[in-house]
C-alpha cells in the first residue's frame, strides 16, 4: 500500500494475507530504565532476541543477555524471565506495549525486525495512543485511516481537504501535523500525516522516516535519528 502526493493505491489480495501473519516484533513492557526486548524469531530451539535495539542474539532456554533470560522455547512462543518478571512472547503477534508514553523519549535508534511477506511492522504512538505501523518508503507522509484519527482524539476534519484514489474511486482525505510520533523511546515531533479511508494499520511513511538514517541488516531495518 502506497500513496504519493496525497494518493493512495489499493494493496494487493496477498498483501493482506500478509497482514494476519506479520509483525514478528513482540516489545514487552520492562523497567523505567527504558530497557526494551524484541523477539525477532525462532531458530531450532533458540529465541532469537533484540535487547535494547543491539543485534539479534540467539539464546535458548537457561540463557541470559542484559539481564533477560530465556526459560523456553516451545514453537513460536519464548518464555522469558526480565529482571524477575516472567512473560510470554509469540512471533508473528502484533508488538505488545512497551509502556512508552510522551515524555522521557531521548532514544535515537529504533530496529524493527522484519515480519512475514517482507513486511517492517512496529508498535507506535501517535499523540500518546497505541497504533500498529508497517514501514512504508512510498509514503509521502504518515497515513491513518479515519477510524484510528477519532480513537486518538485528532480534530482531522479541521485539516486541509485532499482528494486521494482508492480502489473504490476518489476519497475524501485531509492533510494535518501530529503533535508528536513515538516508537520505543525514540520520539519526533510536528509530523505531516494523511488521514484518509479505514486501513488495517498506519502507514509510516517518510515525514517520520526522513528524519532518520535507514538502513537495512539481514531482516532488520535500523533508523537512527538525525541531528
Amino acid at each position: 500500500m502506497h500513496f504519493s502526493s496525497c494518493l493512495l493505491t489499493s494493496p494487493t489480495t496477498g498483501f493482506f494475507k500478509a497482514i494476519l501473519l506479520a509483525a514478528s516484533l513482540a516489545a514487552l513492557p520492562l523497567t523505567a530504565s527504558a530497557q526494551s526486548v524484541a523477539l525477532s524469531g525462532v531458530m531450532g530451539s533458540k529465541a532469537l532476541l533484540v535487547v535494547n535495539g543491539g543485534e539479534p542474539k540467539a539464546l535458548g532456554a537457561g540463557e541470559s543477555h542484559q539481564g533477560v533470560k530465556v526459560i523456553s522455547v516451545t514453537g513460536d512462543v519464548a518464555v522469558l524471565d526480565i529482571k524477575g518478571q516472567r512473560s510470554n512472547v509469540r512471533v508473528g503477534e502484533a508488538p505488545v506495549s512497551q509502556g512508552a508514553r510522551p515524555g522521557g523519549a531521548n532514544g535515537s535508534k529504533i530496529v524493527i525486525p522484519m515480519g512475514s511477506g517482507g513486511h517492517f511492522f512496529t508498535q507506535g504512538y501517535v499523540n500518546g495512543k497505541p497504533i500498529q505501523f508497517m514501514l512504508d518508503t512510498g509514503a509521502t507522509t504518515i497515513a491513518l485511516g479515519a477510524s484510528d484519527a477519532k480513537r486518538m482524539g485528532l480534530d482531522y476534519q479541521k485539516g486541509l481537504a485532499v482528494r486521494m484514489g482508492t480502489a473504490n474511486g476518489v476519497a475524501q482525505g485531509w492533510k494535518i501535523k501530529l503533535s508528536n510520533v513515538k516508537i520505543g523511546d525514540v520520539e519526533v515531533y510536528d509530523v505531516d500525516a494523511i488521514v484518509g479511508p479505514d486501513m488495517p494499520f498506519a502507514l509510516l511513511g517518510n515525514s517520520f522516516l526522513g528524519r532518520f538514517n535507514m538502513s537495512k541488516s539481514v531482516d532488520l531495518m535500523v533508523l537512527e535519528k538525525r541531528f
